[in-house]
């Protein structure tokens, strides 16, 4: 309690008159209902929120409905609070960038007279830019997607468009879709924040169901009336906004049925046409699925590709783990883009690698590059800028000093002479030296030397050379011949008073009263007679006694003049200087891809390089040739951890031997890594990494599907076990033979009998129809008689490519306490360790001791389970049965024989003696065939 008296000690404190009060409360009452949008009012020194939005605020970010006043009395009293201009940063930062379920609304005025002058959703953040990223980089550039729905018999076309306002893109895609499976990869992969979609009535299942997706991948949904999503006039509008002729915009336009509609819906939200500088600023773009590794929710979740703020460091995530990059900004949006998007095409994934691979083997190459991108700014963020009008001087000198590095960078670059120089040189450096000639680059740097006055850099003043202008330096001469008649005056008048200059007599400048005289109340009386007679006291204070003359006020107003008409000048030079320097974005926009390109892949050779278990450069071959071999490999994340010493394993997913891997062994005992640990080895290397391995090779994948982990979404109505369901449908929908499959503990969330059915049922789904590389870690120990079929006589039922793994454990047969071994080794896992974890986590001795009496019950109405390879093996306490794979065949064509011979006996016909003398016989002549049979013998 103490700590919220402290708090509404801090707030600022509401003051309004009654008059203001009554006109503010009337004007409240006139806006329209929103329950999405908070509403802020600018009250010059604070803001305020009312009515649920200060709740909100007062719950959201004070943590207490002490903060909040009433504005007004009795029945017209309405909840207030007051938010100071930090907390409205926080909160603007809040709303925007990490939350999607609301918009933020500014006003501005007094009493009843108020307007909005700012609109923010997390997909249109531009009006509140300078608020957002005034202390801090900007991370990700947000995506607002309108998606157009059209069902077919075949299934749904979706027609999708797509808009970047910081970027400047505009996009479109089409393309078939059943449960919006292809839907939310657009979604991830774009970096979506906001979808606009056509209201509907009557919400269908399948809107809905498109309702939760975007839930799932943190998009707010914007609902817009169908008429909006029209297409007509929409190749003139992109016209005005496009680079470039109207014809390709046409033909492009011209090749998507549904997706226009989709687009003209974002124009008319964005109101991109209404802002003259969007004209001929925008790229217009063809957003293609198939050019990218598909990654949904669940899989950027499992593999912990982004941050999250319970991440306990960076290093929790993969996007924390490669962030080493050394610009402002540009290099992170890079890595975040790129981690969503990975590549599929094995010339392009090699073209990175051999870049980074030129990194790693010249470390002197790599540790200069990276020092002089330390110095470059945001360039992309500067531009933007510039193209909207909200540039000055300030925006312009750092261009131009991150523009003077260039060439320290091309020397560098140069220099470079290795195995990879042929690639260096087409991707960057003749680039370089296309943007950087006497043409495009150089051309801006001359303008920034003859034009500004970079001496006056180092006491941060942003000022026009007076050299540029005749006009700008004549009203210099006039101002510095002013200064010097006004001292001259000083030192004349210091004279005729017979006062130390600047010690006793001293010349102030000020707003009231301009030039003026200033001296001490302790020497006033020495020249009060003069003071009287000959000069003009304006103010008597504790500090002194100002006052002028005629000559000081005349030149005091001739200097403040030529001041004022200098800072004009200035002004008008510095407009012209910018719109001069916006005719040069197309040079920093081709440079920023370069260096922000160049930035992240250096970022990915410092990681590999400086862990302390170096990285690899994996082989990539087309996804329907090779294997995925990763042989000592690494989770990146869990490894960069402070407390953990990682033990590597090997994975080998051959097709048609090891292709779908079934992973059973100890809760805690590291399936969840080593199975999330390959998605993340893939993700890495399809992106241009080198990979946590001693060695890698790798079939490009199109597609991961992660069904990780089990959590309620009661919000939304879904149990633990129909999110896994949902989760689980999108895997059997959306895969194909290129994807990889990541599957944890399919089945826990129903009875034992169904949950191991259904994980029987999709595992031979998956390695049937899907035929998809498969990790399918689980507690199911009966499905890893899956593999049995692989050996199976029957040509009709086996299935090819499955293998048990296990992770192994120890126990100490006389404390029965288990040890983890976190080793990956081949063959089932017969036993359960359920108990010795939770005798871990300190259950009482006596839970713990009725839980083993009750496994013992339960086992005893259980066959013991059936293994697979030759020999008896003994891990502590606990022994694996396993068998020849012939062993088996014959042994279970037996057992068959003595079920159907038993079953045609007519027991009903038979006295008891006569049934139990046949019975004995049947017995007998199965012993006897099970002594050359081991696994008939485990029965008897």
């Amino acid at each position: 309690m103490a700590e919220n008296v402290d708090l509404t000690n801090k707030l600022p404190e509401l003051k309004l008159d009654s008059k203001q009060a009554q006109g503010f409360l009337s004007f409240f009452k006139t806006l329209p209902d929103d329950p999405r949008a908070i509403r802020l009012f600018d009250r010059r020194d604070y803001y305020t929120a009312h009515g649920d939005n200060a709740t909100f605020i007062a719950k959201t970010y004070y943590h207490t409905t002490t903060a909040m006043r009433q504005l007004g009395n009795g029945s017209n009293a309405l909840s207030s609070v007051t938010v100071s201009r930090n907390m409205f940063e926080t909160i603007a930062r809040d709303l925007l960038l990490d939350r999607t379920d609301h918009s933020l609304e500014l006003y501005e005025g007094s009493g009843s007279n108020w307007r909005l002058v700012k609109t923010g959703t997390p997909g249109n953040i531009g009006s509140f830019e300078d608020v957002l990223f005034a202390n801090s980089e900007m991370q990700d550039s947000p995506v607002i997607v309108a998606l157009s729905l059209n069902f077919r018999e075949n299934g749904c076309t979706i027609g999708l468009g797509f808009v970047d306002l910081t970027k400047r893109v505009l996009g479109m895609a089409e393309f078939l879709d059943n449960h919006f499976t292809n839907v939310e990869s657009a979604l991830v992969a774009l970096g979506c924040k906001e979808c606009l979609l056509p209201i509907e009535s009557v919400k269908s299942t399948e809107y809905r169901m498109l309702c939760d997706v975007l839930t799932k991948c943190g998009v707010m949904l914007t609902e817009k009336k169908k008429y909006e999503f029209k297409a007509r006039d929409l190749v003139q509008d992109l016209g005005r906004l496009v680079k470039g002729p109207i014809e390709p915009v046409r033909d492009f336009v011209s090749g998507f049925e549904y997706a226009p509609g989709a687009l003209g819906a974002l124009l008319s939200y964005a109101e991109l046409l209404a802002d003259e500088s969007n004209y001929e600023n925008y790229t217009l773009r063809r957003y293609n699925l198939d050019s990218y590794m598909r990654l949904d929710s669940a899989a950027m979740r499992a593999l912990n590709v982004l941050e999250s703020k319970t991440d306990a460091n960076k290093n929790f995530s993969l996007f924390g783990l490669m962030n080493r990059t050394c610009t402002a900004g540009m290099g992170k949006r890079l890595l975040h883009i790129w981690l969503k998007q990975p590549l599929v095409d094995v010339a392009e994934i090699n073209s990175r690698l051999d870049i980074v691979q030129a990194f790693v083997e010249d470390t002197v190459l790599r540790q200069d590059l990276r020092q002089h991108l330390k110095r470059i700014s945001d360039i992309e963020r500067l531009v933007h800028n510039l193209q909207k009008r909200r540039a000055g001087l300030q925006h312009i000198v750092k261009l131009y000093q991150s523009s003077i590095r260039l060439p320290f960078i091309k020397s560098a670059l140069e220099i470079y002479d290795g195995q990879f120089s042929s690639v260096m040189r087409s991707r960057y450096l003749e680039p370089l030296h296309l943007w950087t000639d006497d043409e495009h680059l150089n051309k801006f740097i001359g303008l920034v030397e003859a034009s500004v006055d970079l001496d006056q850099l180092e006491n941060r003043e942003y000022m026009i050379s007076p050299s540029y202008d005749s006009t700008l330096a004549n009203l210099k001469e006039q101002r510095e011949l002013l200064e010097s008649q006004i001292h001259n005056l000083h030192r004349q008048t210091a004279d005729d008073l017979d006062l130390p200059i600047d010690k006793a007599l001293k010349l102030d400048k000020g707003t009231q009263f301009g030039h003026v005289f200033r001296i001490t109340k302790k020497e006033e009386p020495k020249i009060r007679k003069k003071l009287n007679t000959q000069f003009i006291v304006l103010e008597t204070r504790k500090d002194g006694v100002k006052f002028t003359n005629t000559k000081l006020k005349k030149l005091g107003d001739q200097y403040q003049q030529i001041l004022e008409e200098y800072k004009n000048c200035q002004k008008k030079l510095v407009d012209k200087v910018v719109q001069t320097a916006t005719t040069f974005s197309e040079v920093f926009e081709s440079l920023a891809e370069i260096i922000s390109e160049l930035d992240v892949l250096l970022s990915f050779a410092d990681l590999a390089s400086s862990c302390p278990t170096p990285y690899t450069r994996p082989d990539i071959t087309p996804s329907d040739e090779g294997d995925i071999i990763l042989e000592g490999c690494r989770h990146p994340c869990v490894e960069a951890q402070d407390w953990v010493n990682f033990i590597p394993n090997d994975c080998k997913l051959v097709r048609e031997k090891t292709w779908f891997q079934i992973i059973t062994g100890p809760n805690m005992g590291g399936k969840s890594t080593f199975i999330r640990q390959v998605g993340v080895n893939i993700l890495m290397a399809q992106v241009g990494s080198f990979v946590p391995c001693d060695k890698a090779s790798i079939s490009v994948r199109d597609c991961i599907f992660a069904r990780v982990g089990a959590g309620d979404c009661q919000l939304r109505g879904v149990s633990t076990f129909m999110q896994e369901m949902l989760e689980t449908a999108s895997i059997l929908k959306g895969a194909t033979e290129k994807s990889l499959i990541i599957i944890d503990e399919l089945g826990r969330g129903t009875s034992t009998y169904d949950g191991f059915g259904l994980a029987w049922a999709i595992c031979e789904h998956i390695v049937e129809v899907i035929k998809a590389p498969t990790l399918f870690a689980t507690h199911f120990h009966e499905l890893t008689a899956l593999a049995l079929e692989n050996v199976s006589n029957d040509p009709q039922k086996q299935i090819v490519g499955v293998a048990n793994y296990h992770v192994s454990a120890h126990i100490d047969s006389s404390t029965r306490k288990l040890t983890m071994l976190y080793k990956v080794e081949p063959g089932a896992c017969d036993q359960s360790f359920g108990i010795h974890v939770a005798e871990f986590a300190n259950f009482p001795e006596s839970v713990v001791t009725l839980a083993r009496e009750k496994a013992a019950e339960l086992e005893d109405f259980s066959p013991p389970a059936a293994s697979l390879t030759d020999t008896t093996q003994e891990v502590g306490s606990k022994r694996k049965r396993v068998f020849e794979s012939d062993d088996v065949s014959q042994g279970t064509a037996r057992a068959r024989q003595f079920l159907e011979t038993f079953v045609d006996l007519p027991l009903v016909t038979m006295d008891k003696m006569q049934a139990l003398q046949e019975v004995r016989k049947l017995t007998e002549n199965l012993e006897k065939d099970a002594e050359n049979c081991n696994w008939l013998k485990q029965f008897l």
